[in-house]
């Protein structure tokens, strides 16, 4: 098998043929994270940004374009292409937002004025992306009864995160990441078990096939996520930004992946 053909089989067919992710493909994409994840980073610090709160808030409307476009894509509005689907939508998305970032940065430096600005430009992608979207709305066949689902097991799931933050301080001290991934592990437990939908990732698939079950997402998410977040703690004092930016990662990783999930469920989305 040649170079193309290496390629085309693992990564351009598994899209376009809606195959989900293999080993393959998973290993590369998780390297290239891991290493765009560091670059970034330094980028940050080159323009002399800092990784805090302030920095998270600027960043939620970005958190949110992806997923809208990516569901808006599943439901026939935008074109499927490399670049309109996971993960190519991903560095689309990543590429929108260092963009606007440095623009931002160039007009108002990296001062109190950053953060602000940086969050309105944000919104001013979304406003566009859901203008789209509304003039788009005969395409959409909202199926609300998703939610009779999700809201009272995504509570059950949350509940039992915040019973486990009374007990134990590293979940404790990273809850927002545990609840954002009981998010994400939900809207793949409601839309497998419910809606007919299929699991892409091929962890979450061989875990799954193994217990028999969509709810082996919430064990998978445990098992990911336990000794990331310890790891963090261990070495935090060493690059307390570092550690920051991580977690932002993690983050974006369940709660984008998750609010997709939700949308194509509530836009019906076939799977």
């Amino acid at each position: 098998m040649g170079l193309s053909e290496f390629f085309y089989h693992y990564f351009v067919e598994p899209i376009t043929m809606n195959e989900g992710y293999n080993v393959v493909n998973t290993t590369v994409y998780a390297v290239i994270l891991g290493i765009a994840v560091i670059l970034l980073y330094k980028f940050l610090k080159r323009l002399e940004i800092r990784v805090d709160n302030r920095f998270f808030k600027a960043l939620i409307p970005y958190i949110f374009l992806g997923p809208l476009m990516r569901s808006m894509t599943d439901r026939g509005i935008y074109p499927r292409t490399y670049l309109t689907v996971s993960p190519g939508a991903y560095f689309v998305i990543a590429a929108f937002a260092i963009a606007a970032l440095y623009v931002v940065w160039r007009h108002v430096g990296a001062g109190e004025k950053f953060y602000p600005l940086y969050y309105e430009f944000g919104w001013i992608l979304v406003g566009g992306n859901l203008f789209v979207l509304m003039i788009s709305l005969d395409k959409i066949n909202f199926r609300w009864e998703v939610l009779e689902y999700f809201i009272p097991i995504l509570l059950a799931a949350e509940g039992f995160i915040w019973l486990l933050t009374r007990k134990f301080r590293l979940i404790r001290k990273n809850r927002l990441l545990f609840y954002t991934h009981f998010y994400d592990a939900t809207t793949t437990f409601v839309g497998l078990q419910f809606f007919g939908y299929w699991e892409q990732h091929v962890l979450a698939r061989e875990l799954m096939g193994l217990l028999g079950t969509p709810a082996a997402m919430y064990l998978e998410k445990f098992i990911i996520l336990l000794p990331i977040v310890w790891l963090l703690e261990k070495y935090s004092e060493e690059d307390e930004e570092l550690t920051n930016f991580i977690k932002m990662t993690i983050f974006i990783l369940g709660f984008g992946p998750g609010t997709r999930n939700l949308l194509i469920m509530l836009m019906g989305v076939r799977s």
